[in-house]
């Protein structure tokens, strides 16, 4: 029988361990009290005033798209991030009665999430960049004011509307779905058995499921002209660094550099994934795949190095 403090490969088909939950968040009391703090960091980002960058009257020409309501409202960022994805890991949990992997998965989903809020608002806020809207939010009565000097702008409208003008870059929206949809994504790819060889096209289109549905949160603000293409795409990229890296973290398995016979099927995940969000985006916004064919390669490098599998 192992000591409490012995460390469990998640990745390893073992008999499923039982335990009390209480017993299991008791030793990872720590970790809830640093997610409890990045609560509060995260809090305390989005009250602060962020950088009121310069905007003369000569950079208002892209920013008098029309205001228009969230297609995805703030508050239902968290319900597609992280309260959808726990209900779906919640359904695993009372099938297969494992409490460990319960922990772990609303943990990991968890930090991957707030960990990227964390990020994506402290770049906001220091950033600053207007959104495509700001003009409409400095003057609402669309009369336009400029310093006769410096001719930057002279807002008049209400002060909450500007301080959220000042907050483009990243999107939030989409740095939070693709860190939780991704991670689901991720959980459901090994609860599945995804990448088993039998080739089930059936499970792969399960796991593009979550990943699709990030994907369109992300082109919603760029069609209610609260994001540029930028903002989003930068965003994307934010939600699945961090959750990578958390994969990495608490899902290991250790194996020598090239002798994991999934690699193929970790290179199809990662170019299938790629491939659709560069297509995306060039039908949407002209882009090419150039920045998306470079993000395969950093993908299939990482995935020589040891591999984060849920089992």
């Amino acid at each position: 029988m192992p000591a409490p403090s012995a460390s469990i490969h998640l990745g390893v088909p073992t008999p499923y361990i039982t335990s009390h939950g209480s017993k299991v968040a008791r030793l990872h009391m720590y970790d809830w009290f640093v997610l409890v703090l990045l609560v509060v960091i995260d809090g305390v980002l989005n009250i602060i005033e962020p950088f009121h960058r310069f905007v003369g009257s000569d950079m208002m020409t892209d920013l008098r798209y029309p205001m228009k309501d969230n297609t995805v409202p703030f508050w239902a960022v968290p319900i597609i991030g992280i309260i959808g994805p726990v209900i779906i890991i919640t359904g695993i949990y009372f099938e297969r009665r494992n409490v460990y992997d319960f922990h772990h998965a609303i943990l990991g989903l968890l930090f991957s999430v707030l960990i990227t809020a964390v990020l994506t608002d402290a770049i906001k806020d220091g950033v600053g960049r207007p959104r495509p809207d700001f003009f409409w939010r400095c003057f609402p009565d669309g009369v336009p004011a400029y310093d006769n000097v410096t001719t930057g702008v002279l807002c008049h409208g209400k002060a909450s509307v500007i301080k959220e003008g000042h907050k483009s870059f990243p999107s939030g929206h989409t740095s939070w779905s693709f860190a939780g949809l991704g991670f689901l994504s991720w959980y459901l790819a090994g609860k599945i058995k995804v990448f088993d060889r039998r080739g089930h096209v059936a499970k792969l289109c399960i796991i593009i499921l979550p990943l699709l549905l990030a994907a369109l949160v992300a082109v919603s603000r760029v069609d209610d002209y609260w994001h540029h293409w930028q903002d989003v795409f930068t965003g994307g990229i934010l939600g699945r660094l961090m959750l990578q890296g958390h994969l990495r973290r608490s899902y290991l398995i250790t194996s020598k550099r090239g002798s994991d016979k999934r690699a193929g099927w970790w290179f199809l995940h990662f170019a299938t994934f790629n491939s659709f969000q560069c297509h995306l985006m060039k039908t949407a916004y002209g882009l090419t795949h150039t920045l998306g064919t470079f993000l395969t390669l950093i993908s299939y490098r990482a995935m020589l190095n040891p591999q984060p599998w849920i089992a």
